[in-house]
C-alpha cells in the first residue's frame, strides 16, 4: 500500500509556480493578483481562506482579502464583485463557500466574470470542461487528477467509482475521468443516495473517489484488494483528545479500508492541499493570460 502524500505533491507544485512568477516579474509583467470574498465568519471557511492567504505569499503572488458580515445584503455583495470584474490588476477571485441562506450562490457564481472564475465553477468554465476545452478546472478535481498523474497510476480503461454528485467534486471528476486525455480514459460509475447495490458496484471499482462528506462510509467490505482510494471527505467529528475538541474525518474507514489498497489517500494531508494548490494553479494561468488571453 503506497500512501498519497499530497502536502508533499503541492508543496513541489507551489515551489514551481513560485519559480514561473520569478520569472515574469524578471521579465517586467506584473505579478498575478488573486483577491477572495469572505463572508462571515464560519470556522471552516475562515481556515481555508487563511490557507490560501499563505499559498499566495508561497507561491509569490499578491493577494487581497475583503470580508464582510454575514447579513450583508445579495446587492452589496454583487457590487463587490463587479469592481473585482473591472479591477484590471486583479487576475482571478473567489467567493469562499457557503454563504449565508439569504445569498443566492448560483446568482452570485454567475455574477464572477469567467475570465476571472479561478475557482472553475462559473457555468461557462464547467461546460467548456464537460467537452474538453481549456478552462479553468475547478480545484478539488483537478487536484484529484495531478495526484493521479504525479503517482503515475494507470486509470485508462479501468473502472471508476465517483461516490457523490456535487456540482464542486462529483460531476466534475466524473467528466474529467472519462474524457480522452491522462488520467482519465476510465469507465465511469456516479453513485449517489439513489444508488441500488452500491456494495456491488465498489467492490468492482479500480479507482474509487469518495466525495460524499459521509465519515467513514466506505467500508472494507465495498473495496478490492488493490484498488486506489482518492478520499475527499473532510468532515469535523468531535474528538475529546484533540484540543481543537474535534478531528478531521475522510469519507473512508481508513484504518481497516488502506491494508486493501495499492494506493490511498489519508484526511487530511491528501485530497486538501492539492484544492488549495490547483486555486493557485488557476491563478498563475489567469496571471499568463493563458486561458482566456
Amino acid at each position: 500500500m503506497t500512501l498519497i502524500d499530497g502536502k508533499k505533491i503541492a508543496d513541489e507544485i507551489k515551489q514551481e509556480i513560485a519559480t514561473a512568477v520569478e520569472s515574469m516579474v524578471a521579465e517586467g509583467r506584473k505579478r498575478p493578483h488573486l483577491a477572495a470574498i469572505l463572508v462571515g465568519h464560519d470556522g471552516g471557511s475562515e481556515t481555508y481562506v487563511a490557507h490560501k492567504v499563505r499559498a499566495c505569499e508561497q507561491c509569490g503572488f499578491k493577494s487581497t482579502l475583503i470580508r464582510f458580515e454575514d447579513d450583508v445584503t445579495e446587492e452589496k455583495l454583487l457590487e463587490a464583485i463587479d469592481s473585482l470584474n473591472r479591477d484590471e490588476d486583479v487576475d482571478g477571485f473567489i467567493v469562499q463557500l457557503p454563504l449565508p441562506r439569504h445569498i443566492s450562490e448560483q446568482k452570485i457564481i454567475e455574477a464572477i466574470d469567467y475570465r476571472k472564475d479561478v475557482d472553475g465553477f462559473h457555468p461557462i468554465n464547467v461546460g467548456r470542461m464537460s467537452i474538453g476545452l481549456p478552462c479553468y478546472v475547478s480545484a478539488t478535481p483537478a487536484g484529484i487528477l495531478e495526484l493521479l498523474a504525479r503517482y503515475d497510476i494507470s486509470t485508462k480503461g479501468k473502472r471508476c467509482v465517483v461516490l457523490g454528485r456535487s456540482n464542486i467534486v462529483g460531476k466534475p471528476v466524473a467528466m474529467l475521468m472519462m474524457q480522452k486525455h491522462n488520467p482519465g480514459d476510465a469507465t465511469v460509475t456516479v453513485c449517489h443516495s439513489a444508488t441500488k447495490d452500491l456494495k456491488d458496484i465498489c467492490r468492482e471499482a479500480d479507482i474509487i473517489i469518495a466525495a460524499l462528506g459521509s465519515p467513514g462510509f466506505v467500508t472494507a467490505d465495498m473495496v478490492k484488494p488493490g484498488a486506489v482510494i482518492i478520499d475527499v471527505g473532510t468532515t469535523r467529528v468531535p474528538d475529546a483528545t484533540r484540543k481543537s475538541g474535534f478531528r478531521l474525518s475522510g469519507d473512508v474507514d481508513f484504518e481497516n479500508v488502506a491494508p486493501l489498497c495499492s494506493y490511498i489517500t489519508p484526511v487530511p494531508g491528501g485530497v486538501g492541499p492539492m484544492t488549495i494548490c490547483s486555486l493557485m494553479k488557476n491563478t498563475l494561468l489567469a496571471g499568463q493570460g493563458a486561458i482566456y488571453g
